[in-house]
């Protein structure tokens, strides 16, 4: 068996530094879980990027900490699948297609229709919807830097598979930020679950470690001109220099509006409060459990959602959303089994009461998963009482202009209820 091993090891492609993670490799027993992971540094194009979230017109010419493309590439038997993630405000299902058809030519057999995305939502990182340019009739999507991301993340899960190796999963469950997350439309109504898997090889090397929390990363709104991945950086920074692989960050259930609150907008801050999340990963992911089972299993669905916002039909016909949004938009919802703990996706900013009903869902014995924008990145998606006014529901007005519409959450909910009934 060939052996290889280069840790953090930095390659200088065409101008982008890639920052890989490659292990012994060697299929062994072909019914046992394998995995690889690998992860790539998205570099701004100078002064052709703008800001995602918040204001219009803000460009950005450097990085303040690395923005990433990270994947993670799983095989069991005849079952593969891989988990892809961007420190942006969130990559919609086209590009998602994109990839797929990408990653199709660089690993022939594997099954393309089980590549999984979800995105931090940093709102100082790139703006890959549109909705952000320099005024309302611009788009502020950089179509080469889009095209690179692409072709980047597809080499990403090419790399992460080439590297995959026998694994064993650690499992944790816990509760965080209680002391700086709030939902501030209705703040009784949060979700503050930490789910944790480690993937370990045999001599208990870190290959990946993902974790699902739910908050969205503005701390650094109107602080920095440089790409950051906001409070999400500290995270990447603690747990890469305490375990080493590569990090993963799976942004949960934030619509309905889940963010930091009380924090000072300063760069500082957004490095502490991610350090602390990731100090606390590592904590209950060090007194984790075993999983029981290696299993792997993936269902998904693909539905057309009804587009009732007027705004976004006009933005897509005018270029500036570079997507067709007409009287329906297709998306698509996954949901899977890693060992013992249960994924599932939800395609945009979800209300935390579909996160609290979608883990009510899941019957696994293990950690429970919601990943918000999850394969798409359609708004918020809300409960249907947001849109009567007469609820005056805190920031309803903007969070609903931000909705495909009412119909949403409930054909969201549906599809879950659907997919969460089979067997895992």
């Amino acid at each position: 068996m060939e052996y290889i091993f280069l840790s953090s090891y930095r390659l200088f492609l065409g101008g982008c530094c890639l920052i890989l993670t490659i292990y012994p490799w060697g299929k062994g027993n072909s019914q046992s879980l394998h995995a690889g992971a690998a992860q790539h540094t998205l570099h701004p194009m100078q002064d052709s990027l703008y800001f995602a979230g918040a204001e219009r017109n803000r460009k950005f010419i450097d990085v303040e900490d690395g923005l990433y493309v990270k994947a993670v590439a799983l095989e069991r038997g005849d079952t593969s699948m891989a988990i892809l993630t961007f420190d942006c405000i969130g990559l919609m299902y086209p590009e998602l297609v994109r990839i797929r058809e990408r990653v199709k030519q660089l690993i022939p057999g594997f099954t393309t229709e089980h590549l999984v995305m979800s995105s931090t939502h940093t709102h100082t990182g790139p703006d890959v919807v549109g909705l952000w340019g320099k005024d309302q009739m611009s788009s502020g999507i950089n179509d080469i830097f889009l095209d690179s991301l692409v072709e980047w993340s597809a080499k990403t899960v090419s790399m992460a598979w080439q590297s995959r190796v026998p694994v064993s999963l650690d499992l944790a469950t816990g509760q965080f930020g209680e002391d700086w997350v709030r939902n501030i439309s209705e703040p009784e109504l949060i979700d503050r679950t930490v789910s944790v898997i480690r993937l370990r090889d045999s001599i208990n090397r870190n290959i990946a470690t993902l974790t699902n929390f739910a908050c969205h990363p503005t701390i650094l709104i109107g602080v920095t001109k440089g790409g950051s991945a906001d409070y999400v950086a500290g995270y990447y920074q603690y747990l890469d220099s305490v375990q080493g692989g590569v990090n993963l960050f799976l942004q949960g259930a934030i619509g309905g509006w889940v963010q930091p609150e009380d924090v000072p907008r300063a760069y500082a801050n957004a490095i502490h409060y991610g350090r602390e999340l990731g100090r606390y990963t590592s904590a209950i992911i060090c007194q984790g459990i075993r999983s029981s089972t290696d299993r792997l299993v993936l269902r998904r669905q693909t539905l057309n959602l009804p587009v009732r916002n007027e705004g976004f039909r006009l933005l897509s016909q005018i270029g500036v959303i570079k997507r067709t949004f007409a009287e329906t938009v297709p998306t698509e919802i996954a949901c899977f089994r890693i060992g013992d703990a249960l994924f599932a996706t939800h395609p945009g900013e979800t209300s935390p009461a579909l996160s609290l009903t979608t883990r009510s869902l899941m019957q696994n014995s293990g950690p429970r998963f919601v990943l918000g924008l999850g394969m798409d990145a359609l708004g918020y998606i809300l409960k249907p009482t947001y849109f009567v006014p007469k609820n005056l529901i805190p920031h309803s007005p903007y969070l609903t202009s931000m909705s495909l519409g009412p119909d949403t959450f409930p054909e969201v909910e549906n599809a879950l209820k659907i997919l969460l009934s089979l067997p895992y």
